[in-house]
């Protein structure tokens, strides 16, 4: 055997040799290093997304307070009761505003017809409807001077007003007028020094609750819910669904 020959089986050999150890050692470790690549990268997405899903958490949590004091003026719109009493007490106080007489109110529309000016649609027309809610049909009758009326009417009218931001500012309750109607003033109706200038107005209108059996706020507090720690990922769940009892909404 020349020195050629034993150079090419030195050479054969040591070939062979990388070839076995590559495929022992470094090319199990190459899967091995790209399975825990990915998953690497796969946790890394868990991660942004778990931090994604904390700060919105976190940003609710800080509007909270606003969102739950929002709701609970929009009770005063739409309460999840009756809530008659609360009624006349708003319109006592836009009529005294007004320095107009709050008559009376009858629960019910009016379906007595007669002379005097009138708007709208007839006493006897129907409240336009609104999806989910209880409607509470009444006729209110004021007693005061053509421009304090329509001042009051005015009013009542702008008990919910909506921003141009689209949020919605209560001042009362959410009315719908169906009609107004003017007449002279009975005698002995309405006293003081400018009697025989007043008017009687009647308004048939309708009042809005929610559906029965449906809270205002959902069983939610005023308080918080508190954020959740790293050890108790479900304290934030627990607590945004408290029990409470249904808050009221009225003066």
């Amino acid at each position: 055997m020349t020195a050629r020959d034993r150079l090419v089986i030195i050479v054969v050999g040591v070939v062979l040799a990388l070839i076995v150890g590559w495929m022992a050692f470094v090319s199990p470790e190459q899967k091995k290093a790209a399975k825990v690549q990915k998953e690497v990268d796969s946790a890394s997405s868990q991660l942004s997304a778990a931090e994604s899903q904390l700060n919105g958490a976190r940003t609710a949590q800080q509007r909270y307070a606003s969102a739950y004091a929002s709701i609970v003026s929009l009770g005063k719109a739409v309460p999840p009761g009756r809530e008659v009493p609360s009624l006349i007490y708003q319109l006592s106080q836009a009529s005294d505003q007004r320095h107009v007489e709050f008559a009376s109110i009858v629960n019910g529309s009016s379906s007595g017809s007669g002379g005097g000016s009138s708007s709208g649609s007839g006493s006897s027309a129907a409240a336009a409807p609104i999806a989910g809610f209880t409607q509470m049909p009444f006729t209110f009758t004021f007693n005061g001077s053509f421009f304090d009326l329509y001042h009051l009417f005015h009013q009542l009218d702008r008990f919910i007003v909506r921003k141009s931001s689209g949020d919605l500012h209560v001042r009362g309750r959410l009315l719908t007028i169906q009609s107004v109607k003017l007449d002279p003033v009975s005698e002995g109706a309405s006293s003081g020094k400018k009697a025989s200038e007043n008017l009687t107005s009647t308004i048939t209108a309708t009042a809005y609750e929610l559906p029965g059996g449906q809270g205002l706020t959902g069983g939610a507090t005023p308080a918080s819910p508190s954020a959740a720690s790293p050890s108790s990922p479900v304290a934030a769940s627990a607590a945004s669904s408290p029990t409470a009892p249904v808050v009221r909404a009225g003066p």
